[in-house]
């Protein structure tokens, strides 16, 4: 095509392109009209690369990419993709280590057996994208992926069946990026990544449906089995929550009622709690010495904490195994 001045592409940070222009007013990397589904795409980008090309936005949908050394040596930050638009490429074993695809598209590329480690994907579409044994050290994906942020702001706007299709995207991603960490023995990582995949699914229930209430449930007590430090502080949160309990409706000791009142000291009240507090943790973790009893609605809360206690010892015991053997 005949050349037609500079480049008219420009980023949001204001950042130009100095590539001679095509009749369509954009040089040969940033048009997405130009194929680039030769073969000689390859060298021809590392060369652009390492002659300080500008990298930012550039479309390489469908680009033959396998093996690519977009490695930028001798240097601490990588290569500057930012915006780069990668649909369906071919990057089957690409170096790509410390690269910056941050608001770039990724999405159906092929990145089997690529080297990610330390590359910046923050809302990157990954969407779709092949990542089966690529290398995924301290790679970041941001806090939220970009399907899970549009689905969020569909749910602003009130518009379900978007807000439905973006969280099922959102858990089809981190569900790759779960496999992909695990694969390469990455269990912490991939625990962060089941745990946004099964948010993602409770997003997409009814909102007040019994189904998403356990699994909020399920959440909060042990971080959908990846948290042991929430079965901890959620054992913590009912024994103290009961002691309260008893320290109202009263528990038997000696022939006499422990519980609070205005008719008793400071210190004697401040020893009824602990008491109460004492009588809590044997009931929760089912000890039973018998020198405390229950009476009245004591007896109910009693019977409560003994059966949630026993459950949750149980659950921070798979939890904490779990953890451990990976």
């Amino acid at each position: 095509m005949e050349k037609c001045g500079k480049c008219l592409y420009q980023d949001s940070s204001g950042a130009s392109c100095s590539e001679p222009a095509l009749e369509s007013g954009l040089c040969f990397w940033h048009d997405p009209d130009e194929d680039k589904c030769g073969e000689e795409i390859k060298e021809k980008l590392e060369n652009y690369a390492q002659s300080g090309g500008m990298l930012r936005g550039i479309s390489l949908k469908k680009a033959k990419l396998a093996g690519i050394d977009l490695v930028r040596y001798n240097s601490k930050q990588g290569y500057d993709l930012s915006g780069a638009d990668l649909y369906r490429s071919d990057l089957k074993g690409a170096h790509l280590f410390n690269i910056n695809l941050q608001n770039g598209s990724l999405m159906k590329a092929d990145l089997r057996g690529a080297n990610l480690n330390h590359a910046d994907l923050t809302k990157t579409n990954l969407l779709g994208a092949k990542m089966d044994q690529c290398k995924c050290d301290s790679l970041c994906v941001g806090e939220k992926v970009l399907q899970e942020q549009l689905g969020g702001a569909a749910e602003q706007q009130q518009d379900k069946e978007a807000m439905a299709d973006y969280y099922q995207q959102a858990e089809e991603v981190y569900r790759g990026l779960r496999k992909t960490a695990e694969s390469e023995g990455l269990f912490t990582t991939a625990g962060v990544f089941l745990r946004k995949e099964l948010t993602m699914r409770r997003y997409q229930m009814p909102k007040f449906s019994y189904r998403r209430g356990i699994s909020k449930l399920v959440d909060l007590v042990c971080g959908y089995g990846e948290l042991p430090i929430r079965v901890v502080y959620t054992s913590m949160l009912i024994i103290l929550s009961c002691a309260i309990i008893y320290s109202f409706t009263g528990i038997h000791f000696n022939g006499n009622i422990v519980s609070l009142s205005v008719n008793q000291s400071l210190g004697q009240n401040f020893v009824a709690f602990f008491e109460c507090l004492y009588y809590s943790v044997v009931t929760f973790t089912t000890l039973g010495y018998g020198d405390f009893t229950p009476v009245g609605l004591s007896r109910i809360f009693a019977a409560i904490e003994a059966f949630s206690g026993s459950f949750i010892i149980a659950l921070f015991v798979v939890v904490f195994v779990k953890k451990m053997t990976r």
